[in-house]
């Protein structure tokens, strides 16, 4: 969940623009091909939107991965504030 937060995060702060593969690999501090089953599976979500442009592919985050990413920081200040870590 964590490792999604931080997706969500990194492509909520690149804006309108979006994010690029290269980017997001070195935010997210992952491998290439597990960062790309977590793109799959946000995508597949409709959490993020995939551009594809010039043979590169960027990403931008949609209303419904804000609204997750919401939801996300609440309970993970919920759950902080019982002695829970995630």
């Amino acid at each position: 969940m964590q490792i999604v937060a931080d997706l969500l995060v990194a492509t909520q702060q690149s804006g309108q623009e979006g994010i690029k593969t290269t980017s997001l690999l070195t935010k997210a501090n992952l491998s290439h091909s597990r960062l790309s089953k977590f793109l799959e599976n946000l995508t597949g979500a409709g959490l993020i939107n995939k551009i594809e442009f010039d043979g590169k592919n960027t990403f931008v985050i949609t209303s419904k991965g804000r609204q997750y990413l919401d939801s996300y920081v609440n309970f993970s200040s919920i759950a902080e504030s019982f002695g829970l870590e995630l």
